[in-house]
């Protein structure tokens, strides 16, 4: 007598090789997009433990979002180095640079790249 049963299949197992190849295709991924970035060596001013005293006029550079301003006048990017030769007795005196609110890594190294350009070798990054 039978009752029609059919023998149990054996289970399939699933495939690891789609995951695996996923798995690959991200690390690649991730290992390209990590290089991609450029490194940029910014100068830090080492502290003098408050012996060092300011000489001359103020010259600080607010750097905002979408606009520059040396002390509180704005300044177009391609000017600013213009803008502070009067302010300054020689391209080693400090220049200060403060970003605000809003104001991305990449438009500080522009305005740092600028003033090294220009010859100022001592800029000075503040919050």
């Amino acid at each position: 007598m039978s009752l029609g049963l059919q023998p149990a299949a054996a289970r399939r197992r699933p495939s690891l090789t789609p995951m695996v190849d996923v798995v690959f295709l991200l690390l690649v991924f991730f290992m390209l997009a990590a290089r991609m970035g450029a490194e940029v060596a910014l100068p830090v001013a080492g502290g003098a433990g408050g012996s060092a005293e300011w000489s001359g006029p103020p010259r600080l550079i607010d750097i905002g979002p979408e606009t520059l301003a040396l002390n509180g006048v704005e300044t177009p990017l391609d000017a600013l180095a213009g803008a502070l030769a009067p302010l300054v007795s020689g391209p080693s005196d400090p220049v200060v640079l403060r970003p605000r609110d809003g104001a991305e890594l990449q438009r500080v190294i522009e305005v740092i790249e600028t003033l090294s350009a220009a010859g100022y070798s001592q800029p000075i990054l503040v919050e």
